[in-house]
């Protein structure tokens, strides 16, 4: 990469990423906001217990990034609403094993298929080779230290 002589916010990479992935977390919130008002922290949740199965909040901030606090509130968000429900451990009661409900999985299973069509959509204007550059690429982004 060459320097530029002057800064261009415009072409900073931490700028792109950042305009890139609020102008698409925007518009697949309209599938999780849109159909079940939900924030989205709370289908982040919703997805890594649909993908991964019944785990502790403390393994959902491990597996996600998200702080314990959002995480918190996140878990009670869709236990109102029916979606996840709670199972104090009796290996260590201090901790509760967070699971879908029927009525989680539903909603899992229709955002699901949102999300796969949604990604589909974004990467339909890339051949196969740029997808897979792009996703090599962001992956390697999101685990520096």
């Amino acid at each position: 990469m060459t320097q530029k002589a002057t800064f261009d916010l415009e072409d900073f990479l931490p700028y792109l990423l950042t305009q890139a992935a609020e102008a698409s977390s925007l518009e697949f919130q309209q599938h999780y906001k849109g159909r079940y008002g939900m924030l989205r922290t709370e289908w982040r949740v919703l997805f890594h217990l649909g993908r991964f199965g019944a785990m502790t909040a403390k393994e959902i901030c491990a597996r996600s990034g998200i702080h314990k606090t959002k995480v918190s509130r996140a878990v009670a968000a869709l236990e109102r609403k029916r979606y996840l429900s709670r199972e104090v451990l009796e290996t260590d009661r201090r901790l509760e094993s967070l699971g879908l409900t029927p009525m989680g999985e539903r909603v899992f299973a229709d955002l699901l298929g949102a999300a796969q069509r949604f990604d589909s959509a974004m990467t339909a204007h890339f051949t196969d080779q740029e997808e897979a550059v792009l996703r090599r690429c962001l992956t390697r982004i999101a685990r520096l230290p």
